[in-house]
């Protein structure tokens, strides 16, 4: 895994991390006031991270432009802001909604992002492996169908 796949990748262990750790966190101290917390960093940040990483992995085309870096600091930075603003906000700190709210909102932008990306992508024809632009058989091809 390269580039953009493996930042996503790597972000997504480290919201796995976090998150299970105030899962259990939760559990031994059977306050559950974090559990939106504890979702959003399972979920958008874990579980989504994983699938962008999964996906520009197998189309790497797309994991090489500049919107994907783009798609990834966008997502990084306000899942931060989101998920960090929302513990304080649910700790009790009404003043840091703010940030909450632009965190969401940045994040919702970064999905639009990939929702673009992603969708660009698989209109894109694909050519499948062993042919050439054109439709023929690529040499390698033909000299093996010859051999046999």
């Amino acid at each position: 895994m390269h580039g953009v796949a493996r930042k996503f990748f790597t972000l997504a262990i480290l919201y796995a991390v976090c998150g299970m750790a105030l899962g259990l966190h939760m559990s031994i101290t059977h306050d559950h006031s974090q559990m939106p917390v504890h979702a959003h960093a399972m979920v958008a940040g874990w579980l989504m991270s994983a699938v962008f990483a999964f996906f520009y992995h197998l189309v790497p085309a797309a994991g090489s432009s500049r919107l994907a870096a783009a798609h990834f600091w966008l997502t990084a930075v306000s899942g931060v802001m989101l998920i960090v603003g929302l513990y304080f906000l649910l700790a009790g700190h009404a003043a840091i909604e703010p940030v909450v709210a632009v965190g969401s909102m940045v994040f919702y932008a970064s999905i639009l992002l990939f929702a673009y990306i992603a969708l660009s992508a698989m209109r894109k024809p694909v050519r499948p492996a062993g042919l050439s632009p054109d439709g023929t058989l690529s040499g390698r091809l033909v000299k093996e169908s010859i051999a046999r």
